[in-house]
């Protein structure tokens, strides 16, 4: 592993864990009112586009994080239909 996928993969891990949090407590509490659902679709397309782009450049960090993230946003995008219809 070169030096480059060690600051990608530190970029992944930080910037992927940032986001765990607000997934989680969106879960726990079900509040999704401060989520808008046309930025999360936005953000959802657009990590897994970056997901796409990581497998086609074979990049070990933007497929890991990637991964990561558009799963969380998935759950985003679900929890936000699932309970911001009350």
């Amino acid at each position: 592993m070169d030096y480059i996928e060690i600051i990608g993969f530190s970029a992944a891990t930080l910037t992927t864990a940032a986001f765990l949090p607000q997934v989680y407590k969106t879960w726990k509490t079900k509040d999704v009112s401060g989520l808008s659902l046309p930025m999360l679709f936005m953000f959802f397309i657009g990590v897994f586009l970056w997901l796409v782009y990581g497998v086609y450049k074979e990049s070990p960090s933007m497929i890991s994080a990637n991964a990561v993230t558009v799963v969380s946003a998935f759950f985003l995008v679900y929890f936000k239909i699932k309970y911001g219809k009350k």
